[in-house]
């Protein structure tokens, strides 16, 4: 940032994003001056590349999982000489953002989803008294359980198998990848009415020029299967000692429900319903992806 005030943050992305994501966020958020904004809201922008997901290249060894790539962003943020800076992220960027929290409280000032895992508690109390919304969403995660998790359990399953077929072909690639940008973001019918051509092509051209399909989908192996399991990596609990904000976009593939959430993150500050959007909330509504990142923030400068 331009700004001599902007505070660090690190932004991480997800499967089947990538940087790409934030190319239209980039701007408003390191110089909000050029961009109408207040330059008190500005960030110094730190946006990796997950390990094994595109230009990160395949990772050469097992052990990526969500806690390592959280310990390896504090350790990016340490040696870049960042001793006080906030976190953002969505989908993989979720558990990786909280994780790193829980690992470096001393540097981290805030954490900023714009996605949250709420799975059902144990407790059959814990159903009683769900409004009309809450059980909407309920209902959406039981039907997306049976119907739009096949990727999930393949990658989690049989990661290598699924290489060889999306490596070998951009087309499956393409498919395997734009499928997702079609059922998870607000587009009705095609994709293009909700994410830009050019960003949706751009990001799977580096899957496939990267032959990161396997390694991007390792991360879900390594999470399935490793400490803690997959369960608790997405659902926490995230006893977290700095401020937590949660933007929610009504067309996500995962809509937490608020009830669920107020016990899963003790330190919850900030929590914005969206009337428009879906999981690639940096895509397909920067201005408001931007606008929720900058009021939370402004609680933890």
């Amino acid at each position: 940032s331009p700004e001599p005030d902007a505070v660090p943050l690190i932004v991480t992305h997800g499967w089947p994003g990538s940087i790409v994501e934030f190319l239209d966020v980039i701007g408003p958020l390191t110089d909000p001056r050029a961009h109408g904004g207040d330059p008190a809201d500005a960030f110094h922008l730190v946006i990796p590349s997950i390990p094994g997901y595109t230009l990160s290249g395949p990772t050469r060894a097992p052990g990526w999982d969500v806690t390592r790539v959280a310990k390896a962003w504090a350790e990016l943020m340490g040696r870049l000489g960042y001793d006080h800076y906030c976190v953002q992220g969505g989908d993989w960027g979720m558990p990786i953002s909280l994780q790193l929290a829980l690992n470096d409280p001393e540097h981290v000032a805030g954490v900023h989803v714009n996605m949250f895992v709420t799975f059902p508690p144990n407790d059959p109390d814990a159903f009683a008294d769900l409004d009309e919304l809450a059980q909407a969403r309920l209902q959406f995660a039981l039907g997306f359980q049976q119907d739009g998790m096949g990727w999930q359990r393949i990658q989690s399953t049989r990661p290598q198998t699924l290489a060889y077929g999306l490596t070998d072909s951009p087309v499956g690639q393409l498919a395997w990848i734009v499928e997702k940008f079609r059922e998870w973001s607000a587009a009705e019918k095609e994709p293009e009415e909700a994410i830009d051509r050019d960003h949706m092509l751009t990001n799977v051209m580096l899957y496939w020029l990267t032959r990161t399909a396997g390694s991007s989908a390792q991360l879900y192996y390594e999470s399935a299967h490793g400490d803690p399991a997959f369960a608790a990596t997405w659902g926490g609990p995230w006893p977290l000692a700095m401020p937590v904000g949660v933007a929610v976009f009504p067309q996500d593939a995962v809509r937490p429900i608020r009830k669920w959430a107020d016990g899963l993150l003790p330190t919850l500050s900030h929590w914005t319903e969206f009337d428009t959007g879906g999981h690639f909330a940096a895509l397909e509504e920067p201005e408001l992806f931007v606008g929720d990142v900058r009021t939370f923030f402004r609680t933890v400068r």
